[in-house]
């Protein structure tokens, strides 16, 4: 008589602990991943935060900055299992983030530990969601498996859109810029004081380019050839037309004709290239409104042309 009374509450408790097990499991995943980024972040030892502090006493002061740094020593940590396995990966990706205006040394590292936590945050948001309403099933798995999918390629979405974005200004700014780099070196400015002209002129409107020609100015300034620098330039921009124009400098540099002529010849094909642009995109507008036509403008024309003789007609069928 015990062991039939307590039969239905065993199967109770039994199934309360299966209700229980996926938040248990989730609990016990995020407690292992704070666990482990608490453990990353409190590895430096005080006396290397001492020196930091010694070194920049911006650091001293809490706040924004101090979580950037935090940040900036568990990176190497966090991108360890993201790193490339060759040079040339590893180069490719150092010209995607430079492409997207991200030149610092540390930009490899960084975006690599952004896409780690991405992963590991999609990973977390897929067993919230898989596991409580699918449990340990096929569904739960393949919500997670979604979820670390989605968090890994987020970071380069937005890498992609971040980099067409700054190109696309960069491209759209260029024939403005040569313009005026073509009036300052017949004006009888050299290519550099040109550039620095353009750049101090320019900053407000087309804040990415002077940026680029300010680096390749600092770099010219510290001791570098001139055919590195805007070779650098070129890859460094990722546009097309800027590898044309650092090509035709180089060129000019390097056999000595006339700068100015080469950067209006330069100037004058762009301008006829972005005209061309702008054409080709006017002529695509008439093939592109058919889409909106179709879908939203004509079921109304059609309810307003077509609504009162169905209605007579309706009308017409009902009385006889």
């Amino acid at each position: 008589m015990f062991s039939q009374a307590s039969s239905p509450t065993t199967e109770a408790l039994h199934m309360n602990l299966e209700q229980l097990l996926p938040y248990l499991i989730f609990a016990s995943i995020t407690s292992i991943v704070i666990v482990v980024a608490s453990l990353m972040n409190d590895k430096s030892k005080r006396t290397s935060q001492r020196l930091e502090e010694l070194k920049n006493p911006l650091s001293r002061k809490g706040g924004k900055k101090e979580e950037q740094t935090v940040f900036q020593k568990a990176a190497p940590t966090l991108s360890k299992a993201l790193q490339p396995k060759t040079e040339i990966e590893q180069s490719e990706l150092r010209i995607r983030l430079s492409n997207a205006g991200f030149h610092s040394p540390n930009a490899i590292t960084i975006y690599l530990a952004i896409k780690f936590v991405a992963l590991l945050g999609g990973l977390l948001l897929g067993a919230g969601y898989g596991i409580p309403n699918y449990g340990m099933t096929q569904s739960g798995l393949f919500a997670i498996v979604i979820g670390g999918g989605l968090g890994f390629y987020i970071p380069e979405i937005g890498l992609w859109f971040i980099k067409r974005t700054r190109q696309e200004k960069i491209f759209l700014s260029m024939p403005d810029a040569l313009d005026l780099l073509v009036v300052c070196v017949e004006a009888g400015l050299g290519l550099d004081q040109g550039m620095r002209r353009v750049s101090e002129e320019l900053i407000d409107t087309h804040p990415e380019l002077c940026a680029e020609l300010n680096m390749s100015l600092f770099q010219t300034q510290m001791g570098r050839q001139r055919r590195e620098v805007l070779h650098d330039l070129g890859v460094r921009t990722g546009v097309d037309d800027m590898r044309a124009l650092a090509a035709i400098l180089i060129q000019a540099d390097k056999f000595g004709s006339s700068v100015a002529q080469a950067l209006r010849v330069q100037s004058d094909s762009m301008r006829v290239k972005r005209m061309q642009m702008a054409e080709e995109k006017a002529a695509q507008t008439a093939v592109k409104m058919i889409f909106p036509l179709v879908l939203f403008i004509f079921p109304g024309i059609f309810v307003v042309l077509v609504g009162p003789a169905a209605i007579m007609m309706i009308d017409g069928l009902l009385a006889t």
